[in-house]
């Protein structure tokens, strides 16, 4: 859940980002946010398969 809430945090910081105008900022927190969700995602679906698997 970790990777998942500091996503959600860049995502926010990179909106926050791009309202101000700070789009150099804006687009960096945007990809650390995508990269987090991604490593996330992949991390769950392993977890998940695992799972399945033992029952």
């Amino acid at each position: 859940m970790s990777l998942l809430k500091w996503a959600l945090i860049f995502f926010v910081i990179s909106l926050i980002a791009g309202f101000f105008g700070f789009s150099g900022v804006s687009a960096a927190t945007a990809g650390i946010a995508k990269i987090l969700f991604y490593i996330f995602l992949v991390i769950f679906l392993i977890i998940l398969v695992l799972a399945l698997v033992a029952v």
